[in-house]
């Protein structure tokens, strides 16, 4: 059985007021740090693939981090070193295991709340 994580202080804090933004090609992050959590509103714009716009500021081959998240507006599109492939849609979670490419769908900015990942995303 997994214990509940306990918070001590009531916070609200506004993505709009971010505690730090990163703003690699075509990417914005906005990252608020709460007690114990950190969390992300990403926004990638049209065209907006990850091996063009994030990779040369992480230099990996694909990316290496694990996310879960909720999509705000957009659709982007994930897909797997073994060719697995999915389009994330508005209103839907979802996982993304570590070893993936992505790129936002359509003419509309993918915008997602990252719950697990924000705090490495993006960094150089």
């Amino acid at each position: 059985m997994t214990t509940p994580v306990t918070v001590h202080r009531l916070e609200a804090k506004s993505h709009d007021t971010p505690d730090e933004v990163r703003t690699p090609a075509r990417t914005r992050v906005e990252i608020v740090r709460l007690e114990g959590y950190t969390l992300g509103r990403f926004r990638f714009e049209p065209g907006w693939r990850w091996s063009e716009c994030i990779k040369p500021v992480v230099k990996t081959d694909r990316c290496q981090l694990s996310h879960v998240g909720y999509v705000v507006s957009g659709r982007i599109t994930v897909e797997l070193a073994d060719g697995q492939r999915r389009t994330i849609e508005p209103g839907q979670s979802y996982t993304i295991p570590p070893g993936h490419d992505a790129w936002v769908e359509g003419q509309e900015p993918f915008v997602a709340l990252e719950v697990m990942s924000a705090e490495e995303y993006a960094r150089t």
